[in-house]
């Protein structure tokens, strides 16, 4: 009988020695990646089309009211004007964005292997947050400066630069508004379930049919509800907000009173911000019941 024979084969296996990062340098990779994501970057051509057909808009519209503006000598349109007026635009961008962010990951299942490694339950929602947000501003955002740039290399003297500049801050600042609204709700509903299908058909749901309750609120009798009609819908919310805090950005037609919003302009401003802290608790909770399972 024949002893048993056994070979051990050395394939090279070592323990890693190099530098951990920690849980900065992950959440941080979550956040470019999450960036690149929402563009369409490192991944098929088929997903950079409508991203960068977006971007294409934006700024073809940018270009366009810049050379318009400038050929006879007035503002087409302002900053704060530019960021309403691509706020449909911005709905699809994040009803494709934030499916692709979220619910792949719920879909494949690989959310188990995040949470496996020295990373807080939080960290992983609040980067896909931060970088679908951070998209949303620089769609808003890169066509306002090509906005600055044309004004300001047509203006007559280094005063009109600085008032043009003076003008872009708050339209930036007001870009951000609508980056952190949009971002906070798109990314909740695209969180609640896996299929991209259903999560972007939500979204564009939410954001769509919540407007018609606005215009069926805004003709009731009472006068108060008129005036606090734009809460109902995201959009017209963050207008409203942007219309109490830069009236005449927002509106630079005299003649056009645009909505009213009474006394209620702070009351905009606190719903803004209690829509933003509840869906950020709400994504919170619904990754601490994943990572739970």
């Amino acid at each position: 009988m024949s002893e048993p024979t056994g070979v051990i084969h050395d394939i090279g296996y070592q323990r890693y020695t190099g530098l951990r990062l920690g849980r900065r340098a992950v959440f941080g990779a979550l956040y470019v990646h999450g960036v690149r994501t929402a563009f369409g970057l490192g991944r098929s051509a088929k997903a950079k089309i409508f991203p960068w057909l977006v971007v294409g808009i934006v700024l073809m519209v940018a270009g366009a009211v810049t050379a318009i503006g400038s050929q006879i000598g007035e503002t087409l349109m302002t900053y704060a004007q530019f960021a309403d007026s691509m706020s449909w635009l911005v709905i699809f961008f994040v009803a494709v964005a934030a499916p692709e962010l979220v619910s792949r990951d719920l879909r494949s299942g690989v959310l188990p292997l995040y949470f496996s490694r020295p990373l807080p339950t939080a960290d992983y929602p609040m980067a896909k947050l931060l970088a679908l947000a951070t998209a949303l501003w620089m769609l808003l955002g890169a066509p306002q400066l090509v906005m600055f740039l044309g004004a300001a290399f047509t203006g007559n003297d280094m005063g009109a630069v600085w008032d043009e500049l003076l003008d872009l801050v708050p339209g930036l600042l007001y870009a951000g508004l609508w980056a952190v609204v949009f971002a906070s709700v798109g990314l909740l509903i695209a969180s609640l379930t896996g299929k991209r299908a259903f999560a972007a058909g939500g979204i564009v749901a939410v954001f769509l049919m919540t407007t018609p309750i606005v215009g069926v609120l805004s003709i009731l009798p009472a006068q108060a509800a008129n005036q606090l009609a734009g809460i109902a819908s995201p959009s017209t919310l963050v207008q409203g907000v942007g219309i109490w805090t830069m009236r005449d950005q927002v509106i630079t037609d005299p003649d056009a009173l645009g909505p009213d919003l009474g006394a209620f302009g702070p009351v905009y401003a606190l719903v803004a911000a209690l829509l933003v802290a509840a869906c950020v608790a709400l994504l919170l909770a619904r990754y601490r019941k994943v990572a739970a399972r």
